[in-house]
């Protein structure tokens, strides 16, 4: 099919919320919060990307991902690099990326067993609209009052260096040996390329561009998938309805009708933009 609506699977997480984002009904009652929303095809399939939106009520744990080397030594098909596209935030939301100073293995351990981590990661003010790529290796950990838009690697091997004392398994020899061990260095986007689009990130795992409203062609080369993540406002692709909270794929050449106010992004894998 040229086009199909994605199945949409929320995931109760601990330091989750309640109260979600438009286009998302909130957890009613006593209900248990509500941490990611996953968009998945149907059937058996194993794409290149996975969507998400996060609901950060409390800080995640400090973890690292594996990169495509790492991962292939450790039998998994890949590793993750992944991007947030924030959403929402309060006042004082945070990211932790990478080291403060370059740090040991060593240290790195010992500081992720004394909980002394938590004050040698460089945790990044963020507010909506900010957008970071956090390569594969990087440690990294998401704060509260967030909602966020993860594009992704499509892998869900993560070892957790640190929980803030929950009662989860950490994985100190693998996240010890794949992580990067200096200070994290931000990208910078490329920035418009054209009336409508807007290319946060060019590889090296996947493009990732956020585009405003409008008709808009598309023509993807023969295997090659797209992701449309509707922010706000709905459109229409290959006789596929969407809207805020959804997500579709999209191949061949298609045309995207979205309303004026539509706000969306889309993602595909590959190097350089098409």
């Amino acid at each position: 099919m040229p086009a199909t609506l994605l199945h949409t699977h929320r995931v109760e997480k601990p330091w989750g919320r309640r109260d979600l984002y438009p286009g998302f009904d909130d957890v009613e009652g006593g209900g248990e919060p509500v941490g990611e929303v996953w968009f998945q095809a149907p059937g058996d399939t194993a794409p290149a990307l996975l969507i998400k939106y996060l609901f950060t009520g409390e800080k995640l744990s400090v973890q690292v991902h594996p990169d495509d080397d790492e991962a292939h030594k450790r039998g998994l098909p890949r590793g993750k690099d992944e991007c947030w596209t924030i959403l929402s935030a309060t006042p004082d939301s945070t990211i932790a990326l990478g080291p403060k100073q370059a740090i040991g293995a060593n240290e790195l351990r010992d500081s992720a067993l004394d909980g002394s981590i938590e004050e040698k990661l460089d945790w990044v003010p963020v507010k909506a609209g900010d957008f970071y790529y956090a390569p594969s290796g990087t440690i990294h950990a998401i704060g509260a009052g967030l909602t966020l838009i993860e594009v992704q690697q499509n892998s869900e091997t993560t070892y957790r260096l640190y929980d803030y004392g929950r009662p989860r398994e950490l994985h100190l020899d693998d996240g010890v040996a794949v992580a990067h061990l200096d200070p994290y260095r931000p990208i910078v986007s490329p920035g418009l390329a054209g009336d409508y689009r807007t290319v946060l990130v060019e590889g090296p795992k996947f493009v990732l561009e956020r585009w405003t409203g409008g008709t808009h062609p598309v023509a993807l080369p023969e295997g090659l998938t797209a992701w449309i993540v509707p922010i706000k406002g709905s459109g229409e692709v290959a006789g596929v309805a969407f809207k805020a909270g959804e997500c579709v794929t999209v191949t061949g050449s298609e045309t995207i009708t979205a309303s004026e106010d539509a706000d969306y992004l889309f993602a595909y894998p590959g190097t350089v933009r098409l």
